[in-house]
């Protein structure tokens, strides 16, 4: 499959910090192709779950051959991070401005591998603001959660 542009929204979120958490993504190619998925962790933390939804978001994205894709997430993090922060990161073999070393790196490395082999655009969209698949992602991810917690009772 080939798609001009695809679009696809992302969130990830915990219940405690860290906690049960769940992720979360839709997407749509040119319009004509909608999927959502989703996949929890019982003991994980708000930013591994916001960077794992973008992940896998975009592992699908490449198995359809987008020309053109756009990541809309509410995570300041994973913006900043992948747009921002990753160069200073890389340049000082993987440790902050601080010199510590860089929390989820091994995460920050998959996605930088993806986003390098892809043509990707990030947007940040305001979390809980009515953004119609900002929120199905939400509510995917507090599925997941709860699927988790009930799993543990």
């Amino acid at each position: 499959m080939h798609y001009k542009t695809i679009e696809i929204y992302t969130d990830g979120g915990c219940s405690g910090n860290p906690g049960p958490g769940g992720w979360a993504f839709t997407l749509n190619g040119d319009g004509v192709y909608d999927v959502a998925n989703s996949g929890g962790e019982a003991d994980t933390t708000n930013n591994r779950m916001e960077l794992t939804a973008v992940i896998r978001a975009l592992e699908y994205a490449k198995a359809l051959e987008g020309e053109s894709i756009v990541v809309n997430t509410d995570s300041q993090y994973v913006r900043n991070g992948i747009l921002t922060w990753i160069k200073g990161w890389k340049a000082r073999g993987w440790k902050t401005a601080d010199k510590k070393p860089v929390k989820n790196q091994s995460y920050w490395e998959e996605l930088d591998k993806l986003v390098s082999a892809l043509n990707v655009r990030f947007n940040w969209v305001k979390g809980h603001a009515g953004v119609e698949n900002n929120e199905k992602c939400d509510s995917m991810v507090q599925d997941e959660i709860k699927k988790l917690k009930d799993g543990a009772n």
